[in-house]
């Protein structure tokens, strides 16, 4: 399993990439690959500002329904539209192609996030 170093990990299985004052926000290699084949994203909080722990959508695989959980406080400002046609990016590639949302971030709960090295270990990989 693949867990790049640039990346922060929440213990929800939701990883962030800093990008200047935005951030991408994606599900893992770990949880992708329990979720199995994903055939829908649902994300329906574009424009709202969430806290850290608040639903921002759903991810839907062939015997599961996931719901999606903002690492870090922020503002939804964007949907990843490629997942509209292809959800399957998720699969294929969690942490390039199938990001799920971009964030402008406010900073609450980037203290709970972990590292590679720690997120490995909490999924025992």
């Amino acid at each position: 399993m693949n867990f790049p170093d640039e990346l922060r990990y929440s213990s929800d299985h939701e990883w962030v990439k800093q990008e200047g004052d935005m951030a991408l926000i994606g599900i893992t290699d770990f949880a992708q690959k329990e979720l199995g084949d994903i055939v829908y994203v649902d994300i329906s909080t574009v424009g709202q500002e969430l806290k850290a722990g608040d639903v921002f959508g759903t991810v839907e695989a062939v015997k599961t329904v996931s719901d999606l959980f903002m690492p870090v406080a922020g503002k939804i400002i964007e949907v990843n539209k490629g997942l509209d046609n292809a959800p399957e990016l998720i699969n294929q590639d969690p942490y390039t192609q199938g990001w799920i949302v971009r964030i402008e971030p406010t900073g609450e709960g980037e203290g709970e996030l972990m590292d590679a090295a720690s997120y490995r270990s909490m999924v025992g990989v």
